[in-house]
């Protein structure tokens, strides 16, 4: 109740502002992107920053999930029951649970593991691979998403009661990075913090088998970065400037990962995007994590050393 008193405090304090950013700001961000009061999301989970963006300007997003094998749609966010980082109850005739990666056990509410699902949008299996549909999918019709993810609690009272269901996710479960200390870290979750920072393009979580995490980083065209840049061009102390960019990411990314539960340690900057003509992204602009490991395989072997 305090938190619900202290919310509409907040909002009402704030309407002012918001009225006038309306007037201002919002119409014209509204007329660029061609939606000014809802829209709707597919695929996978929108990142939260995105989620909250498109809430305060006023358009209200109805996020779904789904895959190729699932027709595609099984869970989405309903106008009435709109919850930011989430993406909603699972549809008519579709089931999902989540499991343990390890074990296969199926976990309570709450807990994280992968997602599996099953009910009619569910493929009967691939087309001529009875292999391929064989790991997809067991003997009871449950089809392994490969996602990771946990389903919100049901709770009789207070502002989370009408979660009780809802998928929220989480990343991928090939993505996910075990550390030598036995950890599992989901990377999507820190790559998602740390690109809000101004001085980061891209960037990849890395740290497989290792001690501790790192990251591979695309640096943006920022006016900090091009400064250090510049200097080395006059100075020619290229050492110099490569410290400076290196100090600079650093203390950014101390202080926009203070939060989470990982931090990162060592990083590798490198110049070249990650784009799909290279073939360091998918179709779909998803990092091919994969690929970028093994193009700088040498440079993440001495990073750790």
């Amino acid at each position: 109740m305090f938190n619900y008193l202290r919310a509409r405090i907040v909002a009402a304090l704030l309407w002012p502002l918001h009225n006038l950013a309306k007037m201002l700001v919002y119409k014209k961000i509204h007329s660029s992107i061609g939606i000014s009061k809802a829209g709707i999301s597919g695929g996978g989970s929108l990142p939260m920053h995105v989620d909250k963006f498109f809430e305060a300007i006023g358009i209200k997003v109805q996020n779904g999930y789904g895959l190729t094998e699932t027709s595609p749609v099984v869970a989405a966010r309903r106008p009435f029951c709109n919850v930011l980082g989430t993406v909603g109850h699972p549809i008519k005739h579709t089931e999902i649970k989540i499991v343990d990666i390890e074990t296969g056990e199926v976990l309570p509410d709450g807990s994280k593991g992968i997602v599996k699902i099953k009910g009619l949008p569910v493929m009967k299996g691939y087309y001529k691979n009875p292999s391929a549909a064989n790991n997809a999918l067991d003997q009871e019709g449950w089809f392994n998403t490969g996602d990771i993810g946990w389903i919100a609690p049901h709770h009789a009272t207070g502002p989370s009661r009408k979660c009780g269901g809802m998928l929220v996710l989480e990343g991928r479960a090939k993505d996910t990075i075990v550390l030598a200390t036995g950890e599992n870290v989901e990377p999507a979750e820190l790559e998602e913090v740390a690109s809000r920072n101004s001085l980061i393009d891209q960037i990849m979580v890395i740290g497989q088998d290792r001690r501790r995490l790192g990251a591979i980083v695309v640096p943006n065209n920022n006016e900090a970065l091009a400064a250090a840049k510049r200097k080395s061009s006059v100075d020619g102390n290229n050492d110099e400037a490569k410290d400076t960019v290196m100090n600079l990411l650093y203390d950014e990314l101390r202080t926009r990962m203070a939060g989470c539960s990982f931090q990162i340690g060592p990083i590798l900057v490198v110049e070249e995007p990650f784009t799909i003509d290279n073939g360091l992204m998918t179709p779909t602009m998803k990092i091919r994590r994969d690929r970028v490991a093994a193009k700088y395989q040498s440079e993440i072997e001495a990073l750790y050393k």
